[in-house]
C-alpha cells in the first residue's frame, strides 16, 4: 500500500507544482497536507489477507466473461480447477462461489446468520415489489414477519393438507385428458405439467383457475416472461457506471412492463375477493375454514391484525407473487426432469411402475394416502432433484461482517453463490455422480430439507425454501398417477441417448425443448 501511495503522490505533486507555480503560498499549504498524508499512510496496518483462490480476471468486467450461457456448469468447471471455494469478481462485486457440501455447511449453518442477507438486485426490486417478498427481502424484522406469515398461515403442513382435494381433482382431470388424447401421435408433457401446476397454484392461492381461454394464455405468457426476467443479469448491479446498458437494451423496460401487468392481475384478484367478502358478509369465517385460499387468508390477517403487526396491500401482493414463482415453476420443472430421466432409463421406469401399480392394486386413481410405501418413487424424485436441481444456483446471499470460511478471509459485503448443481454432482460426496441412479437413496436417510448439505436443492438455513411440503405433495401425486395409468415411450421409436437434454437459461433450469412422449393407457 505504501508503494502505491508513493506513486500516487509523485503524480499528484507534479500536477500541483505545474498548476500552482505562481502561487507559492498555496503550494506550501498543499505540500504540508501531502506530507501529512504520506506519514499517516505509512502507519496503516499492512496485514495480508488469506483470500480464496481466484481464476484470472479482466479489467472492469472481472470474471463475467467466464460465466457463459449456463453459469451453473461454467462455475462447476471453474471449481474443478480452482477449488470448491472460489473468489470471483463480477465487475465491482467480490463473489464467493461454494461448490462443496463442506463449504455450503459453513455458509448456511455455521455462519448462517452472517450470510442471511441478500445482495442488492435491481431486477428483483423491479419485479418483487422493491424486495417486499420473503425470498428477496433484506434480513431483518420485516423479513421475519413475512416468513412467519408464510410458514404459519400459508405453507404449514396443516394448510398444505387442507388443499389435498384440489391437488387430487386437478391431477385426475389431467389423467383423463391424456387418456382422451392417446389417439394422437404424442403428448407434450412439458405443456401438460406446466398447466397442471399452474391450475393447482391458482386454485390454492387465488381461489380459481386462470389458465382457460385467451386470458389464460396471456397470463401464462406473463408468468413465463416474469420468471425469465428474474434470472436476467443487470450489468449496473456490478458495474454501476454501466447501469445505462439495461435501459438501452430494453431490459429495464421489459421488467417494468411485466411487473405492471402482473401487479394489475393480482390487484384485480384481490379486489374480486374483497367484493365477494363484502357481498357474502363472511366476517370471521376465513380463519375457521381451512379451505379458504391464500388471498382470503391474507386479507383476514390484514383485517383482524391477528399476527400482532400490520400487513399492507403491497406485502400481500408480494407474498402471493412468491407462491406463484416458487409453486409453479419449480414444481413443474422437477416433474419434467423426472419424467425425462425415467424415459431415458427404461429399467428405472419399469421398477417404479411396478412399485406404484403393486401398491395401488386395482384402483384407477392414486391418492396421497398411498405414498407411504412408495420408496422407489420417492428415490426417483430425490435423484431428479440431485441431478437437475430446479434452482441450480441458489438465490445469492451476502455477508454482513468479516468472517473466515474454511480458513479464508471473507470481507463484509461479499456476495455468495451456492452451486447446488455442482454439489449434487460432487464425486467426493456421490458415487458415480454423473449417472441417474435412484437406488442410491433406497438405503439412505438423506433428505432435501436442508440438513444434508451434499443435497440442498431447496437451500438450507434461515433462507431455505419454506414451501417444500407444498411442492413435494404435488410432485409425488402427479408422478405416481402418470406412471400408474400409462406406459410411456419416446415418439418415433427414438432412444434415450438420442434425446436433446439442453437446458434453458433463467432462474429455474427447464429443458430447453419440450418433453414429448407417447402415452399408452395401462390396463392392469
Amino acid at each position: 500500500m505504501e508503494k502505491k501511495m508513493s506513486n500516487f503522490l509523485q503524480i499528484l505533486l507534479g500536477q500541483i507544482a505545474t498548476f500552482f507555480f505562481l502561487h507559492p503560498f498555496v503550494l506550501t499549504i498543499l505540500a504540508f497536507i501531502v506530507i501529512f498524508l504520506f506519514k499517516w499512510s505509512s502507519t496503516l496496518p499492512t496485514t495480508k489477507k488469506n483470500l480464496p483462490p481466484s481464476p484470472p480476471k479482466l479489467p472492469i468486467v472481472g470474471n463475467f466473461h467466464q460465466l457463459g450461457s449456463q453459469p451453473h456448469r461454467s462455475l462447476g468447471s471453474l471449481a474443478r480447477r480452482h477449488g470448491p471455494l472460489m473468489l470471483l469478481h463480477f465487475g465491482n462485486a467480490p463473489t464467493l462461489v461454494a461448490s462443496s457440501a463442506d463449504a455450503a455447511r459453513e455458509i448456511m449453518k455455521t455462519h448462517d446468520l452472517i450470510f442471511a442477507n441478500r445482495p442488492k438486485s435491481s431486477m428483483f426490486e423491479k419485479l418483487l415489489y422493491n424486495n417486499k417478498d420473503v425470498a428477496s427481502a433484506p434480513y431483518g424484522e420485516y423479513w421475519r414477519q413475512m416468513k412467519s406469515i408464510s410458514v404459519l398461515h400459508l405453507l404449514s403442513n396443516k394448510r398444505v393438507q387442507s388443499f389435498r382435494a384440489v391437488r387430487e381433482e386437478e391431477t385426475f382431470l389431467v389423467i383423463e385428458k391424456i387418456k382422451q388424447s392417446c389417439s394422437s401421435t404424442y403428448v407434450n408433457l412439458s405443456e401438460v405439467l406446466a398447466n397442471l401446476t399452474n391450475d393447482v397454484v391458482c386454485r390454492v392461492a387465488l381461489g380459481r383457475k386462470y389458465g382457460v381461454g385467451e386470458g389464460g394464455r396471456k397470463f401464462k405468457e406473463i408468468l413465463s416472461e416474469f420468471t425469465e426476467l428474474l434470472g436476467a443479469l443487470s450489468v449496473g448491479d456490478y458495474i454501476p457506471w454501466l447501469a445505462w446498458v439495461s435501459r438501452v437494451n430494453g431490459l429495464d423496460a421489459r421488467a417494468e412492463k411485466v411487473s405492471k401487468k402482473f401487479d394489475d392481475f393480482i390487484e384485480g384478484v384481490i379486489e374480486e375477493h374483497i367484493d365477494c367478502q363484502r357481498r357474502e358478509g363472511k366476517g370471521n369465517v376465513i380463519l375457521e375454514n381451512e379451505q379458504k385460499d391464500f388471498v382470503d387468508v391474507l386479507l383476514q390477517i390484514q383485517k383482524e391484525n391477528v399476527i400482532g403487526f400490520p400487513i399492507d396491500r403491497v406485502s400481500i401482493k408480494a407474498l402471493i407473487l412468491d407462491v406463484f414463482v416458487a409453486g409453479t415453476d419449480t414444481t413443474y420443472t422437477v416433474l419434467e426432469w423426472a419424467m425425462t430421466e425415467l424415459l431415458r432409463h427404461p429399467k428405472a421406469m419399469k421398477k417404479v411402475q411396478s412399485e406404484v401399480r403393486g401398491i395401488s392394486g386395482n384402483k384407477n386413481e392414486i391418492i396421497e394416502d398411498d405414498f407411504d410405501n412408495m420408496h422407489y418413487l420417492k428415490a426417483v424424485i430425490k435423484e431428479a432433484l440431485r441431478f437437475h436441481p430446479p434452482n441450480a444456483l441458489l438465490i445469492p446471499r451476502e455477508s454482513t461482517q468479516n468472517v473466515k470460511i474454511q480458513g479464508y478471509d471473507i470481507a463484509v459485503g461479499t456476495q455468495v453463490i451456492i452451486n447446488a448443481w455442482a454439489i449434487g454432482r460432487d464425486p467426493t460426496s456421490w458415487d458415480e455422480p454423473e449417472k441417474f441412479k435412484p437406488e442410491r437413496f433406497l438405503k439412505s436417510s438423506m433428505d432435501f430439507r436442508g440438513h444434508d448439505f451434499q443435497f440442498i436443492p431447496f437451500g438450507a438455513g434461515r433462507r431455505g425454501c419454506p414451501g417444500i411440503s407444498f411442492a413435494m405433495t404435488t410432485i409425488e401425486l402427479v408422478l405416481a398417477n402418470l406412471l400408474h395409468n400409462f406406459d410411456w415411450t419416446w415418439p418415433g421409436g427414438a432412444r434415450g441417448e438420442d434425446i436433446d437434454m439442453s437446458e434453458s437459461t433463467g432462474i429455474t433450469i427447464h429443458k430447453k425443448f419440450p418433453l414429448t412422449a407417447v402415452a399408452t393407457p395401462y390396463c392392469g
